[in-house]
């Protein structure tokens, strides 16, 4: 067989990955901004994720008897980042920094010595009220002389909370998978068919085995859409297509 034929199949499927990369690109650009403008949520909220901030939200003040709140919120991916983040933004010569955050369902908070309950845990609620993940929120206070009482004092932060979280636009983070599809060539082009038509995005370059003639492609796609693609791909190859789950792809943050 000439070289330029026997290599033909591999640059078929590499030009495949490309158009599959850059139409999965095209469309979580265009979700992030139906997202992040404000778009239709609700259809977003019925895949597997969460919502969370699509941007930082930083420096909103709050003055309360002379004192000052000034909260900034940010988009996280982990407790470390998160507590990166506060410490970076902590400011030496406040009263207090208090700060709360919640990520893949965990969450911490912080009073600073503040009275206890009057600071992290209103902040947190904040976040929580809204129903986000992923997110961490830092309350700086400056003492302005006068002492607020338990009360007026946790309402203050959890205002000053509330306006960050509530400054950013917001988007869904989908819950991703990473899997491995595997398929002999004559079926090459279905494949690529089912996995473009269902958002799914090639991870790597294909693998062409030359003599079993059949491509392995490992790809990330939404986790609740990996049945889906189990099922297309049967359909349009007769049964020789096949999907192996091979772990967690992490977050999807292009959303709904």
């Amino acid at each position: 067989m000439p070289a330029s034929s026997a290599h033909a199949p591999m640059r078929q499927m590499r030009a495949s990955t490309r158009i599959l990369a850059m139409t999965a690109r095209r469309r979580a650009a265009t979700a992030a901004a139906t997202s992040a403008s404000g778009g239709d949520a609700p259809k977003a909220a019925v895949a597997s994720g969460h919502w969370t901030l699509a941007t930082a939200s930083l420096d909103h003040e709050l003055v309360v008897k002379k004192s000052r709140f000034v909260a900034s919120a940010w988009p996280v991916e982990s407790a470390d980042a998160a507590q990166r983040l506060i410490a970076a933004r902590a400011d030496p010569s406040a009263s207090h920094n208090c700060w709360a955050f919640r990520v893949d369902g965990a969450s911490r908070s912080s009073d600073d010595g503040e009275p206890g309950g009057t600071a992290g845990r209103p902040i947190l609620g904040a976040i929580e009220a809204d129903g986000l993940d992923g997110v961490a929120v830092l309350v700086v206070r400056f003492f302005g002389g006068a002492k607020l009482g338990a009360g007026p004092l946790a309402r203050a932060y959890a205002q000053a909370a509330r306006d960050a979280v509530r400054a950013a636009p917001k988007a869904f983070v989908r819950e991703m998978a990473r899997a491995r599809v595997l398929a002999p060539q004559q079926d090459v082009g279905a494949v690529y068919g089912v996995l473009q038509k269902l958002g799914a995005s090639a991870v790597g370059e294909p693998d062409f085995d030359q003599q079993q003639q059949g491509l392995a492609l490992e790809v990330s796609v939404a986790a609740d859409r990996l049945q889906a693609i189990a099922a297309a791909l049967a359909e349009a190859t007769a049964g020789r297509g096949k999907v192996e789950e091979v772990g967690g792809g992490g977050g999807d943050g292009a959303g709904g």
